[in-house]
């Protein structure tokens, strides 16, 4: 592809970076901002410094936050006794757009997938079995994706914690097995937490 600018190519090169955009989408994204007020751009780039500098982790559940602790964490209406595991916010906002579910998340940041050099030590696990021993929680739901990454990662917290007085459960299979919790509609997805079945019993199916 050529350029009659290096400074419309230095930007086309930055935003293609992004997962999802090739060299011709980024083209018509970058002309897009150069056809818009100069402001909008400002305004554009100014959240982006804004996020990339002052967002959060949540203290509880590692979601991304605005505060220490996310708003989800502070709600005294959630029922803290119960938390359902989740790979990242995306999971996160596909279950709350359900209005189905009323407990906490745990937030691993990733599964375990030792082809990508992703181990247990990598992932936020040490502090949701910390949690468990603490007593605070009384059922753990698992709603990572239906991959082999994300069956491996739920079988190995569920070893770790398999020796505490837990009901552990897993999201029914109303999701297909592969597909990412993100691209799942909302009934589908919601009748999956109603629904959940002992975690026991998924090993054996």
């Amino acid at each position: 592809m050529d350029f009659s600018s290096k400074l419309l190519e230095n930007a086309v090169n930055e935003v293609s970076r992004l997962p999802g955009i090739g060299k011709r989408t980024a083209l018509r994204l970058v002309l897009h901002l150069l056809k818009q007020p100069a402001e909008n751009t400002g305004y554009l780039a100014e959240a982006l410094q804004q996020l990339r500098n002052e967002v959060k982790k949540c203290k509880k559940c590692h979601n991304i936050s605005d505060t220490e602790i996310c708003y989800i964490c502070s709600n005294p209406n959630r029922n803290p006794e119960l938390v359902c595991v989740v790979e990242d916010i995306r999971d996160v906002m596909a279950i709350e757009s359900t209005a189905q579910f009323r407990g906490l998340y745990h937030v691993l940041g990733g599964k375990i997938s030792p082809i990508e050099g992703v181990g247990p030590q990598d992932l936020e696990i040490e502090s949701l079995v910390q949690k468990v021993k603490s007593g605070e929680v009384k059922e753990l739901i698992f709603a990572l994706s239906s991959t082999m990454e994300g069956d491996t990662t739920n079988f190995y917290i569920y070893k770790q914690i398999e020796e505490y007085n837990i009901i552990t459960s897993t999201i029914a299979r109303g999701i297909s097995v592969g597909d990412e919790l993100e691209y799942a509609d909302e009934v589908t997805l919601g009748r999956s937490i109603l629904n959940r079945i002992p975690f026991e019993q998924s090993l054996k199916s």
